[in-house]
């Protein structure tokens, strides 16, 4: 019926419209939501100035190309375009290059030998004591009384030294005989250039754990005979080290010594002596458990010269920092190496 048609008519067309604006309003919520993003990502509102007012003026062919890949990228371009800092507000180059040199001085070819004490007998053995640390490296601090493993070692040295003397039959030489820093491959290449018989490194041990206590010797190994051992000998063997400059770097002389390890008479001499140590200065210098101790340390490496390190206790320890403080005993364990060394060589020359 031709009623019945335009009625129908009618209302597709009022259908139509209504899709159309809702279809337009579904548009206007994506937008809206699009811009609240791009707003969240700092694109200004007025980069989408264009698109938003083609939308609002019906032209749906441009809300299409302004949801499009395209359109997206060539608005955020513009975006970022817009936050491009001014080259006015950008750091200039520095016109001139800048360095720090800090001047630590020319290498010595060789230090001063020290003197030679005792008799005129160059018959006799000389033993060289090597007060460890000193100058600019202060070894260990005890936390208890504040003593430096430097002075308490020069201490101990001349300690040494001094009982040596009285008893007439060795010669001596310190590496140090005040308060100097030696490199290293310095303090056992004084003993090889003096042609020593017996080279005797004196140290003070530290310990985070503080019930740490007791002397130790030590001998030549390039492999440690625990991880204690190996941490003091990392430790000690730093001491080369100032501001990251190695001043110990091996020479083409130094580097033939390192070779020449292989001569297991001098290590072995070297073990003896170290037991012999432990047991006459026991009595009166209290030594750890497993007290001969092998490691890697650097003044140890004179392949021609018998060498040990004698860790005269811990100075982390408040017992054994006020005994090598104390001249009592520093006495103690000057006589106990006294008379290791004048039975070791007793021995040699018995062997002869």
């Amino acid at each position: 019926m031709p009623g019945s048609r335009h009625s129908a008519a009618a209302a597709q067309l009022f259908f139509n419209k209504r899709w159309t604006i809702a279809h337009r309003g579904r548009h206007r919520r994506r937008m809206g939501h699009l811009l609240v993003l791009l707003g969240m990502i700092g694109i200004p509102s007025a980069v989408l100035a264009g698109p938003v007012a083609a939308r609002d003026s019906g032209a749906e062919e441009r809300l299409l190309a302004a949801g499009s890949a395209d359109m997206f990228e060539h608005v955020t371009r513009g975006a970022r375009a817009e936050r491009q800092p001014s080259a006015g507000f950008r750091a200039k180059r520095p016109g001139k290059r800048y360095s720090v040199t800090v001047p630590i001085g020319k290498p010595k070819p060789s230090v001063t030998l020290p003197r030679i004490e005792g008799p005129a007998d160059s018959r006799l053995p000389l033993v060289v004591i090597d007060a460890g640390h000193g100058g600019h490296d202060p070894g260990a601090i005890s936390p208890h009384n504040g003593s430096r493993e430097k002075d308490i070692t020069l201490a101990l040295a001349r300690a040494i030294r001094a009982d040596l003397l009285a008893s007439g039959r060795v010669r001596v030489a310190l590496t140090r005989a005040d308060d100097r820093f030696l490199v290293l491959e310095e303090r056992f290449g004084i003993a090889r250039r003096l042609k020593a018989d017996l080279f005797i490194s004196v140290h003070a041990d530290a310990a985070e754990n503080r019930d740490a206590s007791g002397a130790s010797v030590y001998t030549l190994s390039e492999v440690a005979s625990d991880r204690e051992a190996a941490r003091l000998a990392a430790r000690e063997n730093k001491a080369n080290i100032i501001n990251g400059v190695d001043l110990g770097a091996h020479s083409g002389d130094v580097s033939s010594i390192l070779l020449d390890l292989t001569q297991r008479e001098t290590m072995n001499t070297a073990s003896d002596f170290a037991r012999l140590l432990q047991r006459e200065a026991g009595e009166a210098v209290k030594f750890r458990t497993h007290a001969h101790r092998f490691a890697s340390f650097v003044v140890l490496k004179a392949p021609d010269t018998p060498s040990v390190l004698f860790e005269t206790g811990f100075i982390s320890n408040k017992g054994d920092a006020e005994f090598l403080a104390s001249p009592a005993g520093q006495k103690k364990v000057a006589r106990g190496v006294r008379d290791a060394v004048q039975l070791h060589f007793a021995r040699r020359i018995t062997a002869r």
